[in-house]
Parts: C-alpha cells; structure tokens; sequence
C-alpha cells in the first residue's frame, strides 16, 4: 500500500505520494495550510483514479476534459506528468523520467496507490 508524507516547509505544508517501495511518485505544490494540504490528498485520491492520460508529446494530441494525467516533456528532455483536477487545478506532479514508458509506469502508480494510501501527517 502506497503512503501520502505530509510534511511541513518553511513556507507551508505539501504531501509526497510513496509506491510501496517507498519511492516518491507524485509531489504537491506547498499549501498554504494543513487543511489546504490534506484537501489536495482527497483531490488525489478522487482524481487519480478516473484520470485519463494526455500525451502533449504526440504531435496533433487531443486535449482530454480534466481530471487528467498531462505528459509531457520538459526542457532537458525527461518525460513528465501534471495531475489536473476536474476544476483544471494542478494537484500532483512526477518526477523526470527518461523514458515515455517509467513515466507511464509512474502514472499506473499512482492510480493504483492513491486511493487507499495511508495518510502519514506530522
């Protein structure tokens, strides 16, 4: 079972998504309050699951309704997913993979994860 870190920061509170392996699959932005924080893990537990993936890389893609996984690469060439929340929001980001494939691995991750998580808070 996967598990959602909450940790606090010098300028808010963000959660990490772990794989049962206990590698970061997905990050939060920083909240700026507990509340906030925990509302994002809901969204990722709601969302992650029902997402469906858009593959900016594919020349011509067709732009997907939210909630989605956005792939993408980014400027040092590693392949990248944004969550969106139905509201367009973004609520988790993944890490650079260097290939389509780990990314696309790191997505079925946390789909697979998210939604019975356990919630770990300070």
């Amino acid at each position: 079972m996967g598990k959602f870190v909450v940790k606090k920061t010098a300028a808010g509170t963000k959660f990490d998504l772990k794989a049962n392996n206990g590698q970061i699959v997905a990050s939060s932005q920083v909240y700026k309050s507990m509340a906030s924080c925990l509302a994002g893990v809901e969204s990722v537990r709601t969302n992650a699951p029902i997402a469906e993936i858009e593959d900016q890389t594919a020349e011509g893609y067709a732009t997907l309704k939210n909630p989605k996984f956005e792939v993408y690469k980014d400027k040092a060439g590693e392949f990248r997913f944004r969550l969106k929340a139905k509201n367009g929001q973004i609520i988790a980001v993944g890490e650079g993979y260097t290939t389509m494939k780990n990314c696309l691995n790191g997505i079925a991750s946390i789909k697979k994860n998210a939604p019975d998580a356990e919630l770990i808070t300070p």
